[in-house]
């Protein structure tokens, strides 16, 4: 063992997070022994603490630690347009662009039948009963999912199931790289994509 137990039990935890490898882990677990004290156990309190308060929100799936979360809250957002998203990461890359000011829903992954992921797995249940309690006069519905594979095979899904419902489907433009996930892109780029969103048929 090169390591005292405590450390290398830091480490190991450390290298769990992703893209974070032996190397950084152990750089990353000197980092915090070589700080002040009160630094370390800052960063371990805030990490208790959001794991112990923060949850999905009721309505949207976002992550919270106040149930509905803030963007549901708000009343002054516009409730006829539902954005969906693939995780908590999308809807602060989109609302950095400043350009949405409509609703979301965070379908908590999408279908990848590789990894065992299909419908069932997903919040799309939680979506239709949303959508099932609004109105559908002037409804719109954004699937706001990367370009890979699985992505495109989910809104593939979401358009089939939601066309029938009488509700506008559109998707965001692809502005974005093929294979890109949505929380990489910049601001500009989101911003534009939601500008040329395109209707599913």
């Amino acid at each position: 063992m090169h390591h005292a137990q405590s450390i290398a039990r830091l480490i190991t935890e450390l290298g769990k997070l992703p893209g974070v490898g032996p190397k950084t882990a152990q750089r990353l677990t000197y980092h915090l022994l070589n700080s002040p004290r009160e630094n370390s156990l800052a960063l371990s309190k805030a990490i208790r603490e959001a794991v112990d308060k923060v949850t999905y929100c009721s309505v949207c799936s976002n992550f919270t630690d106040i149930d509905p979360c803030f963007i549901c809250r708000d009343e002054k957002r516009d409730k006829s347009i539902i954005c969906v998203v693939e995780e908590p990461g999308d809807i602060v890359a989109i609302e950095k662009t400043r350009e949405y000011k409509g609703h979301y829903h965070v379908l908590q992954g999408i279908i990848s039948p590789i990894d065992g992921i299909g419908p069932e797995q997903l919040k799309v249940k939680e979506l239709l009963a949303r959508i099932t309690h609004q109105p559908k006069d002037n409804l719109e519905v954004i699937i706001a999912l990367g370009s890979s594979v699985e992505g495109e095979a989910t809104s593939m899904y979401l358009a089939k199931i939601l066309r029938p419902l009488g509700i506008k489907v559109t998707r965001i433009a692809h502005g974005l790289p093929v294979g890109g996930a949505l929380e990489y892109a910049d601001e500009v780029t989101l911003a534009k994509a939601f500008e040329g969103r395109i209707e599913l048929f």
